[in-house]
């Protein structure tokens, strides 16, 4: 009777089974057309998203390039102005644009990097650590007028560079800092431990470690940071405002203690402050386009050795 019993049961679990197969093949067509419904219905989401970006970058650009396209001639891109900013060119701004760009990199890249390398590769991982890189992350949204007031009272008036090329960049390079120290920590985080032990396995020290692996390995990461904070501090016209603009200038910078021109200001000083506003808008987004290539062709150069350097890598 057990054995009976025994096989009745089994019998019965098999019949189970396969009537639970039956069903799930019957089910599964189902499944199969909802999940590619909710795929295809993703793709058209992110499609539109990216149509919707694409759509409007595109509309600023063509605004500019086509109400920018009529002042840019040779003469606009060599000459100093001229009657009362009405003529002439633009060359002082462009240069002093440049020189505000590559000093507040250099003074921000060291700094910015040894701060993240130190956070992330020394620190000990406590409470306070944590308070400073939250404290970092919220630098970050600190409103750029915010630095150059701090600029004014810190450089120009503190330590006493005055209005200068000097006390901007210094101005610019903190502001960008905080925006450095997040992407190279989020470069060497992002790296696998194991990296890191394989080479102090093989009995390389942890500077040798950081210097040979880590930061080559972190590089493409970190010039996407250096890439972002170009673009930043290119089109920042509050911070110089207060420590490096000038309205006009005759001539070149001759000296860090020079005051400078500058593209974002020039724009903001001619559409605010202009006495002859149809001559001087056009110029403003001649100011425009040339600013918007200027940051183009930098950030087109760091992409490159980016690419370079993954290639390498």
């Amino acid at each position: 009777m057990n054995g009976n019993g025994q096989l009745a049961s089994v019998k019965a679990s098999y019949s189970i089974e396969k009537a639970f197969d039956r069903i799930t093949k019957i089910q599964l067509p189902e499944k199969k057309s909802s999940g590619k419904l909710k795929q295809k219905l993703g793709f058209f989401l992110l499609g539109l998203s990216m149509a919707i970006v694409l759509l409007f970058l595109g509309s600023i650009v063509y605004f500019i390039v086509t109400k920018g396209i009529r002042a840019i001639s040779w003469e606009f891109l060599t000459q100093v102005p001229k009657s009362a900013m009405t003529k002439g060119g633009v060359a002082p701004a462009i240069v002093g644009t440049l020189y505000l760009t590559l000093g507040s990199i250099i003074f921000a890249l060291p700094l910015g990097l040894a701060c993240a390398i130190y956070l992330c590769e020394y620190s000990p991982k406590n409470i306070i650590v944590n308070i400073i890189r939250i404290s970092i992350n919220n630098l970050a949204g600190v409103p750029s007028v915010v630095f150059g007031l701090f600029g004014l009272a810190v450089f120009v008036k503190f330590f006493g560079f005055g209005v200068s090329i000097l006390s901007g960049s210094l101005t610019l390079g903190i502001l960008v800092l905080p925006s450095i120290i997040s992407a190279t920590q989020e470069s060497l985080l992002a790296l696998p431990q194991s990296i890191r032990e394989a080479s102090l396995a093989l009995g390389a020290t942890q500077w040798q470690t950081i210097k040979k692996v880590i930061l080559p390995s972190a590089l493409p990461g970190i010039l996407t940071g250096i890439i972002l904070s170009i673009g930043r501090v290119a089109g920042e016209t509050a911070p110089i405002l207060f420590t490096a603009a000038t309205f006009y200038m005759r001539g070149y910078p001759k000296s860090l203690f020079s005051e400078v021109m500058a593209l974002p200001y020039h724009i903001y000083a001619l559409m605010t402050e202009g006495t002859h506003p149809e001559a001087q808008t056009q110029i403003a987004y001649g100011c425009a386009l040339i600013l918007l290539v200027l940051v183009l062709f930098i950030s087109s150069i760091a992409i490159i050795i980016r690419q370079r350097t993954k290639d390498l890598v």
